[in-house]
């Protein structure tokens, strides 16, 4: 169910793959190149940028809506499994952990936290470990923020229980 680009009106919630859960504040028209472009302004509050995103081009950017409550029910599910490590070398898993990061896809998201998530009584992340992981659970957070209606507080809590309920399990 993908939304077309007559979907999105200012005010809403939407999900760029780079960079996460950013508000639309406005469409507007500009002049580039000659050529008249209608434009999503989309503000990432967090990170304190604005991106516009011609509004042709939104859906090939892989510019979506929030996931569905059912979807981020599967994503915190998906944080209860077993953590999948591949055997492969850290640079080529860093690799897919990045491209799993920006795609957006929410699951995909919440697998990287629940690989790289560590216990306390678990061996030490390298600095890279951490920094994927932290990349990860901030963009799991927002999301799950956003379409819970709720602060990032809560949602971090949420996510929070459900790591840890995994280590005691």
């Amino acid at each position: 169910m993908t939304k077309k680009k007559s979907d999105f009106r200012p005010n809403d919630f939407v999900v760029y793959p780079a960079h996460g859960v950013g508000k639309i504040v406005s469409i507007e028209e500009q002049e580039i190149a000659g050529l008249s472009l209608e434009l999503f302004v989309i503000s990432f509050e967090k990170d304190k940028m604005t991106l516009r995103v011609p509004t042709h081009k939104a859906t090939e950017s892989g510019l979506r809506g929030l996931s569905s409550p059912d979807m981020v029910s599967r994503a915190l599910d998906t944080l209860k499994g077993k953590a999948k490590v591949k055997r492969a070398m850290w640079s080529r898993r860093a690799q897919e952990y990045e491209q799993k990061i920006n795609s957006g896809d929410l699951l995909s998201i919440a697998e990287v936290v629940r690989d790289l998530h560590r216990a306390d009584d678990q061996r030490e992340q390298s600095y890279s470990e951490r920094q994927l992981y932290e990349a990860a659970l901030e963009r799991l957070t927002r999301e799950v923020a956003a379409v819970a209606g709720t602060d990032e507080d809560g949602a971090s809590k949420q996510i929070g229980a459900v790591l840890v309920g995994r280590a005691a399990a």
